[in-house]
């Protein structure tokens, strides 16, 4: 590998709000809330990072000045409270003075979070004003994937971002249908349902990128899924891991996505190490590697740096991402454990991994 890659690679850091997370700390305080924001930006921008990826919606909510999506919670305390200025138009202009990327982060489908319900939404939260769009599952709830009044509600979310912040990418992450959201009894994993599922989350994705392009092409649009599509006990195509897979338990087929070329970027979450005995890493890195060869989507790969063991090898992981020419880079999850100096973290990417 030579120099000019390690130059060129991307050094990305997720920064998540729901439940105030990463940011903010502080609430009803701008000021604070500004000053949290800078000293995140001032610490990644002494470790070389070049690119965020801040969560603006994460439960059908806004850190920005929005007609559709309430104000979220996590800014003040009470949803559709105004907080008196615009975070997001703040991230956008300190992250660009520093010279770095910022990607907004969204959830598409969720609604709340645990043991939240209607009621406890602001009056004007979509989901309140339109019932029919809601599924439940595990105490919290979800916009339905299959509803096309939903799909059209995002894609309008998406433009209304896009069209009034100065933003360098929009970003999904691993949460499409929930976890797990069961069949109904006698449907199979492959049938008819099951793959109207999947293909109501395509045309969710095939929509959003439609908006993006045709609004502002210079705006990428990448996804970061969990890291196995399939294992190969299922599928041939599939990676020699046994482990959940997206494709059934998130009715996600990441594969098409990247076939079809509706998203620029993909980076799946390999969250487990070297050794992993069910999910190696580098298995993993070599399968995402090959499926996007001879593609015009980039591969970044989502690093877990809120696991220890993880901490301990981050270099060596690094490492193996540079053996593979379709890897652009490194998305890291998550920004608590840099700031804490996780297993001095900060040294190993200082010292180690970005000189």
């Amino acid at each position: 590998m030579n120099e000019n890659y390690k130059l060129c690679e991307l050094k990305g850091a997720w920064i998540a709000t729901v439940y105030g997370i990463d940011w903010p700390k502080t609430q009803n305080d701008i000021d604070a809330q500004k000053r949290e924001f800078i000293e995140i930006l001032d610490k990644l921008q002494s470790l070389k990072f070049d690119s965020v990826f801040v969560q603006i919606r994460p439960a059908s909510d806004a850190f920005y000045k929005s007609k559709i999506n309430p104000w979220s919670k996590y800014i003040t305390g009470t949803q559709g409270k105004n907080p008196g200025y615009d975070p997001l138009e703040f991230f956008i202009k300190e992250t660009h003075k520093r010279n770095m990327k910022f990607h907004a982060w969204l959830n598409p489908y969720r609604i709340t979070t645990q043991g939240i319900n209607l009621d406890d939404l602001s009056n004007y939260h979509p989901a309140k004003l339109n019932p029919s769009w809601v599924l439940s599952y595990n105490n919290s709830l979800f916009y339905d994937p299959k509803n096309l009044e939903v799909i059209n509600y995002i894609a309008t979310t998406i433009f209304e971002i896009i069209s009034n912040y100065n933003i360098d990418g929009i970003h999904f992450d691993d949460y499409f249908y929930p976890y797990n959201y069961p069949l109904p009894q006698g449907e199979d994993r492959d049938g008819v349902l099951a793959n109207s599922r999947r293909e109501a989350v395509n045309n969710m994705i095939r929509l959003v990128n439609k908006v993006i392009k045709s609004t502002k092409p210079c705006v990428l649009f990448g996804i970061s899924p969990f890291g196995v599509w399939k294992n190969k006990s299922s599928d041939i195509k599939g990676s020699e891991t046994n482990n959940l897979e997206s494709y059934y338990s998130l009715y996600a087929d990441t594969l098409s996505w990247i076939k079809e070329g509706i998203v620029d970027y993909i980076a799946p979450q390999i969250y487990w190490t070297i050794k992993d005995k069910n999910s190696p890493y580098e298995v993993l890195v070599k399968w995402w590697s090959d499926v996007v060869k001879c593609t015009n989507v980039k591969l970044y790969i989502g690093q877990n740096i809120s696991n220890i063991d993880i901490v301990n090898q981050i270099d060596k992981q690094i490492n193996i991402n540079r053996k593979y020419k379709e890897v652009k880079g490194s998305i890291f999850f998550g920004m608590k454990n840099i700031l804490d100096n996780t297993e001095n973290i900060k040294e190993k990417l200082f010292n180690d991994i970005y000189l």
